[in-house]
């Protein structure tokens, strides 16, 4: 924890020698140790790249890890609202842990743009004025590959997941899309690492095909143990399942696997062109979903920063909302829930050289908004 808090004093540090004062100050909260540790990482390194990028003197990003504790994410928001006095929050990964801060940083006055988790009560029921979600609503990226399994013509798909809302809403998604019928449904434990109970369910299902969302460690632990395993049925997934980390750790067992994305390093537009090549450039490695979305929210927040002080929220709220910056996914807008309207393309998993990524082939869905924006009443 010392190193961590002197990476957010150094953060802090370098905005307050160029300015006497920040204007704007951002808590950032992420997992940056433990199985999640890659996904907070690149988040945070995101996000960063775009503050660097712009050279603002009045802008101060306080980061820490959560550690991937709930009780430890609420701890430091309040901490963070009450002592440091931030205006906006960012970073949480895991949806268990953006229920448990994300409402009342709200409740407080704060804006929290979201860079990844996007629970479907937040998106609903429970949405807010003051919240933003950068990247999608949890269940959309699984909706589109229930709907590309129907054109791949997979008839009876065996779906797993742990055991948590984004777990949930992912396996909500997928069964809102498909067509086929379920040969099996399983909900694992969060931070599993054993799936040979799983793989021997699957192997007696009778299952034509494999959907699963596991991101991080876990998704690792699974494909090689699948792929070790003999079960030969075509697996389906999310981003979240092979994105770039994921990929480098299981190897050449997920060359030819189809899974969806809002977004992919070969998007051809200026603004992700720049994003690729800075980010290998600082970083020496490709960037991740993850990535991409911390370096929107970031910019996301420069733009809206441009046109109002955060301290005037209702003008704030506004030029958030118009979404007016250049993003890596290209036409970029919010929905009357602050939740993206946005593509979600079908990507294939490919080597180049030395390197396991991916390339689009498909668009899976487009234009696409979430089913929950109905039960948001702003």
């Amino acid at each position: 924890m010392k190193a961590l808090k002197s990476l957010a004093l150094a953060t802090a540090v370098s905005a307050l020698a160029l300015g006497a004062q920040a204007d704007t100050k951002i808590g950032m909260i992420t997992t940056l140790s433990g199985g999640g540790a890659g996904l907070g990482v690149d988040v945070r390194d995101g996000f960063m790249l775009a503050i660097e990028a712009a050279g603002r003197d009045d802008v101060e990003v306080v980061i820490e890890d959560d550690q991937r504790k709930p009780e430890s994410a609420v701890q430091i928001a309040d901490q963070m609202i009450q002592s440091e006095k931030v205006d906006i929050m960012t970073g949480i990964i895991w949806s268990n842990l953006a229920m448990a801060v994300v409402p009342s940083a709200t409740a407080q006055g704060v804006f929290y743009l979201s860079p990844n988790a996007g629970p479907s009560v937040l998106a609903g029921k429970r949405c807010h004025q003051n919240y933003f979600n950068v990247a999608w609503q949890n269940d959309n990226l699984h909706e589109a590959a229930g709907a590309y399994a129907n054109d791949a013509g997979l008839k009876n798909s065996y779906i797993l997941a742990p055991n948590y809302p984004a777990g949930k809403d992912a396996l909500t998604g997928y069964k809102r899309m498909y067509d086929g019928g379920l040969a099996g449904e399983t909900y694992t434990k969060l931070g599993q690492t054993d799936y040979a109970a799983e793989i021997a369910q699957i192997r007696a299902s009778g299952a034509d095909s494999v959907y699963f969302f596991l991101p991080g460690g876990m998704g690792i632990s699974f494909l090689k143990q699948y792929a070790d395993s003999g079960v030969d049925l075509p697996v389906v997934g999310p981003a979240f399942s092979f994105d770039q980390g994921i990929l480098q750790a299981v190897g050449a067992a997920a060359l030819g696997v189809k899974n969806t994305s809002q977004w992919n390093k070969d998007l051809d537009n200026a603004a992700n062109a720049t994003f690729v090549s800075a980010f290998q450039e600082k970083y020496g490695r490709l960037p991740s979903l993850y990535a991409s979305q911390g370096y929107d929210t970031a910019n996301l927040i420069l733009s809206a920063l441009d046109k109002a002080d955060v301290k005037d929220q209702d003008a704030f709220r506004a030029a958030l909302q118009a979404a007016e910056f250049d993003s890596v996914r290209g036409d970029f807008k919010f929905g009357p829930n602050n939740h993206p309207v946005q593509n979600i393309y079908v990507r294939e998993v490919i080597q180049e050289g030395d390197v396991f990524t991916n390339k689009i082939v498909a668009t899976g869905l487009s234009n696409h908004a979430d089913a929950y924006a109905a039960e948001c009443n702003m």
